[in-house]
C-alpha cells in the first residue's frame, strides 16, 4: 500500500468483525514496527498482544467493571491537560459528539459513560489488542518515542489490510490487564490498541481535521 494511501486510510474504527487476525500478519506489522524512530535507540516500548480466550476473559472483567460502574484504576498519567482551552477544547468537543452519534448514543443520554465505558472494554468487538507499556524510568522524550511506534504499527496494519483503534481507556483498568498479560510491575500501561477487520455494516466515520494553516507556518518558502 503507498504510504499516502495508508496515512489518509487510517482511522479509528469502533466497529471489528469477528474474523480472525491471521497471526503471520501480525507478526509481520511488529517486526517492522521496529524500525520505528527511537531517540537513542532505546526502544523503550514492550507489546504484549492479546487475542482468543485470554483476550475474551479480559473483555469480562472489563465490562463487568463498566457495567458496575467503576471508575477505574487510579489514574497514573493526565489523559487530558486539566486547563485545556480552545481550540483544543472546540476539537474533542466535536470529535466526541460526533464518534459516539455514530454508535448511537446521544450527548444527553443518562447512561452515556457506562454505554461508551462498556463499549470500550469490549474493544468494540475486535478479536486482538496490542497493551502497550513504557518502562516507568523513562521520560517524556521516550513517551515521543512510543507515539511514533504505535503510529508505525497502525500504519502497518493498514498494509495488511487490517484497521486499528487506540485505547487510552485500558489505563483505566490496569490492574484488570496487568493480571491478564502478567505485566512487570515496572512498566506503565499507555494504551491499548486494538486491531481487526472492519465491520462493513456500521457506516464508517471519519472526524476531521484542522486546517493547515491552523497548524503549520512555512518560512522560507
Amino acid at each position: 500500500m503507498d504510504v499516502y494511501e495508508a496515512v489518509d486510510s487510517r482511522r479509528a474504527v469502533r466497529a471489528f468483525s469477528d474474523k480472525p487476525v491471521p497471526v503471520d500478519a501480525l507478526q509481520r506489522v511488529l517486526a517492522a514496527a521496529t524500525r520505528a524512530p527511537s531517540s537513542g535507540n532505546l526502544q523503550p516500548w514492550h507489546l504484549y498482544a492479546v487475542t482468543g480466550e485470554p483476550l475474551a476473559e479480559l473483555k469480562r472483567r472489563a465490562t463487568a467493571r463498566a457495567l458496575a460502574g467503576d471508575p477505574g484504576d487510579e489514574r497514573e498519567y493526565p489523559m487530558y491537560p486539566a486547563d485545556m482551552t480552545s481550540p483544543y477544547t472546540d476539537r474533542f468537543t466535536a470529535a466526541a459528539a460526533q464518534r459516539y452519534r455514530a454508535l448511537g448514543i446521544e450527548r444527553d443520554d443518562p447512561d452515556r459513560p457506562k454505554k461508551i465505558a462498556t463499549l470500550n472494554a469490549g474493544a468494540f468487538g475486535a478479536p486482538v489488542v496490542l497493551f502497550c507499556y513504557l518502562d516507568r524510568t523513562m521520560g517524556s522524550a521516550q513517551w515521543s518515542d512510543l507515539g511514533m511506534y504505535l503510529q508505525t504499527v497502525m500504519l502497518l496494519l493498514r498494509a495488511e489490510g487490517l484497521h486499528s483503534c487506540p485505547q487510552v481507556m485500558w489505563s483505566m483498568y490496569r490492574t484488570t490487564v496487568g493480571q491478564v498479560v502478567g505485566a512487570d510491575d515496572g512498566h506503565m500501561l499507555f494504551c491499548g490498541v486494538s486491531v481487526g477487520y472492519e465491520d462493513e455494516g456500521v457506516p464508517p466515520l471519519r472526524t476531521g481535521r484542522a486546517d493547515l494553516t491552523e497548524t503549520v507556518r512555512f518560512i522560507g518558502a
